[in-house]
């Protein structure tokens, strides 16, 4: 017997939901306000950690930590458009509909802790990449390195993950 199948894509809890409808507004304010975010947390992690010459290393680095940080929110997002998909195709079931259901418009259990899985895959990744990229500064002790990559994973992680699409679809 030929099962009909078909996958619904509902749309998707992510910042990226946005460029459908203001694109070129979008990416002119995303981009410098994500910028300015990593500078700020960059810079306010070094001055802490009591980092000579911080503005200027803060200044060598940051757009290296922006393209990290957006790189990580769109692996972040390539997660949950997978779960997305494999959810349809594991669990055609209502349990599997509760949870697309849930990363799409109203959010439950199940996918409130897909989208924290998403956010932690996220906050990983911006924690290696600015670890490796921040090796390659001989000025900073290895001590610095991770606290400063701990801090931009923390504070830069997608957060945003978590508002439901219901909100802005209204």
């Amino acid at each position: 017997m030929k099962r009909n199948k078909t996958i619904r894509l509902y749309n998707i809890i992510l910042p990226i939901w946005l460029l459908v409808w203001w694109p070129s507004f979008l990416w002119l304010g995303l981009i410098p306000a994500n910028y300015l975010i990593d500078f700020l947390v960059t810079y306010l992690s070094m001055k802490k950690l009591g980092i000579e010459d911080c503005k200027e290393k803060t200044r060598k680095h940051s757009w290296k930590t922006c393209l990290i940080g957006f790189l990580s929110d769109f692996v972040g997002a390539a997660f949950l458009l997978g779960v997305l998909y494999l959810v349809d195709i594991v669990l055609p079931n209502e349990t599997g509909e509760a949870i697309a259901y849930g990363l799409s418009w109203k959010p439950n259990l199940y996918s409130i802790i897909i989208i924290l899985i998403a956010i932690a895959v996220s906050g990983v990744l911006i924690y290696v990449l600015n670890g490796r990229m921040l090796k390659k500064d001989p000025d900073l002790s290895p001590e610095q390195i991770r606290k400063i990559a701990l801090n931009l994973a923390v504070f830069t992680a997608p957060y945003l993950f978590l508002i439901p699409s219901s909100l802005i679809y209204r």
